[in-house]
């Protein structure tokens, strides 16, 4: 019986020490695969994949077009205030070589003459560009008038050499675009002329093609306007200064460019705002 009873205990012990092996092993188990579980969503949770990363692009793209809109911001700015800056410079006599002119684009020039009425050209539609009070001193229009018209450009016979120029008058309404209905500004006599120069105008996107039997001109061509007028292909355009009573309105040379960087900018910085928030909500806060 004592035998008995001792391997009894002994059997009770051994089963003993292998339940709690077996609870401990499974423990052990469950906590490795917790451990191994959270480990893999994790990496899951932190893992972007190429997809993820492509879709960075977008901001990162955003950003530096929104970048390069404020650089050509500055440019254009810089463009537009050297264009003032030229136009208000002293007046220099016209230069004799064309290399010289071709780098006095926007700088004003004197020249001396008498205008050739005969084969005057008319560019337009044009709107009238106003400086100062130009709109009244030649006495064709009133405040109240609409101001669309036409540029007036004549040809311009210089007294101290044998060339002939091309003189932008300036603007007249288009009930004055016949020479007949302004004839006290058709000057004859021997004049001085101040006229900032300007060189060839390619055509513009969207402009029609000149029309020359019609004498009907969009852009300034100046090699079709020189070999129609007989002229040379040296254009200028009138300032207000010597404006003729009951002739066209000078100063329209245009020096205004369009500059809408600023929307750009805010375009572009605000697509890189809202797809970086959408980036980051997607792949950084579901961490």
């Amino acid at each position: 019986m004592q035998l008995i009873s001792k391997l009894f205990r002994i059997t009770q012990e051994q089963i003993s020490r292998n339940v709690r092996q077996i609870s401990w092993t499974s423990r052990n188990c469950n906590r490795k695969l917790m451990n191994e579980e959270v480990f893999r969503r994790k990496k899951q949770q932190t893992y972007i994949g190429p997809f993820g990363w492509f879709l960075l692009t977008i901001p990162a793209a955003t950003f530096g077009l929104g970048t390069w809109q404020v650089q050509r911001k500055q440019w254009k700015e810089n463009l537009i205030k050297q264009m003032k800056d030229r136009v208000n410079t002293t007046p220099v006599p016209l230069p004799e070589s064309m290399e010289e002119i071709e780098r006095l684009e926007y700088y004003p020039v004197h020249v001396k003459g008498h205008f050739l009425h005969d084969k005057e050209l008319y560019m337009g539609p044009r709107t009238l560009l106003a400086k100062g009070d130009a709109s009244t001193t030649s006495g064709l229009m009133s405040k109240n008038q609409m101001s669309q018209g036409y540029l007036v450009i004549t040809p311009f016979k210089l007294a101290d050499r044998d060339v002939t120029i091309l003189v932008n008058r300036g603007w007249v309404a288009a009930k004055n675009k016949r020479p007949e209905t302004r004839t006290a500004g058709q000057v004859q006599e021997v004049v001085d002329v101040i006229g900032i120069v300007r060189l060839q105008e390619n055509r513009p996107n969207f402009m029609p093609n000149n029309n020359i039997n019609a004498n009907s001109w969009f852009y300034r061509d100046l090699d079709c306007m020189s070999d129609v007028t007989g002229s040379s292909p040296i254009f200028i355009d009138a300032t207000n200064d010597f404006d003729a009573i009951g002739g066209p309105v000078g100063g329209q040379t245009r020096i205004s460019i369009r500059n809408e960087h600023l929307s750009y900018i805010f375009t572009w910085y605000s697509l890189c705002a809202v797809t970086s928030w959408m980036w980051v909500k997607q792949f950084v806060k579901k961490r």
